[in-house]
């Protein structure tokens, strides 16, 4: 587990921006034990609500006494208006479904453009309802949907009707009300096109539209209980505790689907983890000076306590999760004995980084987070640099020779797998037709590789390797595609890829001990999830904004690793 750090002799050779080599960035496992930071995009959104003083307010609460019907909030910027358009639906329990296949849910919710008259509403209410099988409005920027996490929800709002606060181990179970279960954005199904976004000051970041959309879900799921228990309890009932409210997020449900974009996205990864890791260099060249900067240690002492809490707190019923949590919160414990000795002997945070290497990848993926919160007039401004231009090209001119040099100085890990041994073929990637969801099936064991996804881009890049091998070193690239198309494809990735700050993850999906989980949580902290709880190799659910400021009290402080809130007992 051991950080290889740039020397200055190799630091020109791989046109790197931090001081991780790419063969450590990219390491799937190493992928799969990220966390939130400064720049996760819900960091990022809650920072631009409060230093551009958004507002948000209630322009329709049409609900029953059982709270179904329809509700609409307002949001205002400085450049626009949008509204999140909500409805509630009564559903049995049995028609609760978290996956794609679901045509029913509890709540459905669009973020729209611009006013909504009379007829958009009504276009709303016919059709968001219905997710994918409705014909949503083109002014419809995010179309989602949620479930409810029943025992939660019934018990906060049975606990405030009777006059009490919800018990915090009930809620610690979960951590949020409602469960998204898709988010879609981007022109998806007919709805908004995010190309003209590129010129807003608003929604021109990756996922920010997005996150939006979910953010307000969540104020929208605080006031719903709120409003229930008043109906159930009348003048008995109370509202629920601002510090209960903070802690409650949005829960998210995620499968393998979310694995596929990773794959077929690789400039985005890559801009997002590079942006990520020349945020930490930023960090880890300052000089660590225990006598002029104690305020510094002491905060990062404070992060590293809170993340042992948290981390402590975390229910899951997964057992590899379980374990990764104890060593975590063992490590860090470690760790603190030590700190300010430990400290002391370093002159920079690099430094204090390598001296931990030892560690696992999820105590060392800890500390990253804590170092970025240190200094938020470095970290923050690279929150603006995520977005990608995805063209892959091959240049004019270049012989087969220089692919191959690409190849071996980027791609080792790719070209050095046997893909003659069947363990590194074991699964086949497809789409089931009845769930309509990824899967992963058994090559000869079961049906469907005739209908593989090409997710497999080791292996293409070892085939690719294996074919320039044979052929004149000198012979144009374009000579050798227009003989050999079919490798055109995934020549024009290695050649990008391969000119790129960090690359291509360096994970062999087809492999029968590659987790594809490790993809999800990559994904998932740079939206800026917490609370990690895997359900198999192969979903996950996770909270977004637990722990995140309020709407009306939004501020742009830290809100790293959140912990239950300890209240007074008079409103236990």
């Amino acid at each position: 587990m051991k950080q290889t750090l740039l020397t200055n002799d190799t630091l020109d050779a791989v046109d790197a921006v931090s001081f991780r080599m790419p063969d450590v960035v990219m390491n799937s496992e190493r992928l799969g034990a990220m966390h939130q930071t400064r720049i996760s995009f819900v960091r990022s959104l809650l920072r631009k609500i409060d230093q551009e003083n958004w507002t948000l307010s209630k322009t329709l609460w049409e609900l029953d006494k059982d709270g179904y019907g329809q509700v609409i909030y307002r949001l205002k910027t400085p450049e626009h208006v949008y509204h999140l358009v909500v409805f509630c639906n009564e559903l049995a329990d049995e028609e609760r479904n978290d996956r794609v296949i679901a045509q029913k849910w509890d709540v459905t919710f669009a973020l729209v453009y611009g006013e909504i008259d009379s007829n958009l509403l009504a276009n709303l209410k016919a059709n968001v309802p219905l997710q994918e099988a409705g014909r949503n409005s083109h002014m419809v920027m995010v179309l989602a949907r949620a479930n409810k996490s029943v025992r939660v929800f019934d018990h906060i709002v049975s606990a405030l009707a009777s006059g009490q606060q919800p018990d915090l181990e009930v809620l610690a179970q979960v951590g949020y009300i409602l469960r998204t279960t898709a988010v879609y954005g981007n022109g998806k199904f007919g709805i908004y096109d995010f190309k003209p976004l590129d010129h807003s000051e608003d929604f021109n970041q990756s996922f920010r539209a997005q996150m939006c959309a979910v953010y307000l879900l969540r104020e929208f799921s605080l006031d719903w209980v709120d409003y229930l228990a008043k109906q159930k309890g009348g003048s008995n009932a109370v509202s629920l505790h601002p510090e209960i409210k903070r802690y409650l997020g949005i829960g998210n449900a995620t499968g393998l689907g979310m694995a596929p974009y990773l794959i077929n996205h690789p400039c985005v990864v890559d801009q997002w983890l590079s942006t990520r890791e020349a945020a930490l260099q930023a960090v880890l060249t300052c000089n660590i000076d225990p006598k002029t900067d104690n305020s510094k240690i002491q905060q990062f002492s404070t992060l590293i306590n809170r993340a042992i809490q948290h981390f402590s707190e975390v229910v899951t019923i997964n057992e590899p999760q379980i374990l990764l949590n104890n060593t975590v919160v063992n490590e860090l414990t470690i760790l603190q004995k030590t700190l300010m000795t430990d400290l002391n002997d370093c002159i920079t945070w690099a430094d204090f980084l390598q001296r931990n290497d030892h560690l696992s990848f999820e105590s060392q993926e800890v500390i990253i987070s804590c170092m970025m919160e240190l200094y938020p007039e470095l970290v923050d401004g690279f929150a603006g640099q995520v977005n990608a231009d995805e063209t892959m090209s091959l240049p004019s001119g270049k012989v087969v020779q220089d692919l191959i040099d690409v190849l071996e100085a980027r791609y080792q890990w790719a070209i050095s797998i046997d893909f003659a041994s069947d363990d590194n073929v074991y699964w086949f990637w497809y789409r089931s037709e009845d769930k309509e969801e990824p899967r992963m099936g058994v090559r000869g064991q079961e049906h469907g590789d005739d209908k593989e996804f090409l997710l497999d881009i080791g292996r293409q890049a070892n085939t690719l390797y294996l074919a320039l091998r044979q052929a004149n070193p000198q012979q144009l690239i374009s000579e050798f595609i227009l003989t050999q198309p079919k490798y055109r494809s995934i020549a024009r990735r290695v050649w990008t890829m391969g000119h790129k700050q960090l690359g291509d993850i360096q994970i062999n999906v087809l492999q029968k001990t590659a987790l594809p989980m490790h993809l999800l949580r990559c994904k998932l902290s740079m939206f800026g999830a917490t609370k990690f709880d895997p359900r198999s190799d192969r979903w996950v659910r996770v909270t977004l904004f637990q722990g995140a400021p309020l709407f009306d009290e939004v501020d742009s402080d830290e809100w790293l690793f959140p912990l239950l809130p300890t209240l007074p007992l008079s409103v236990q």
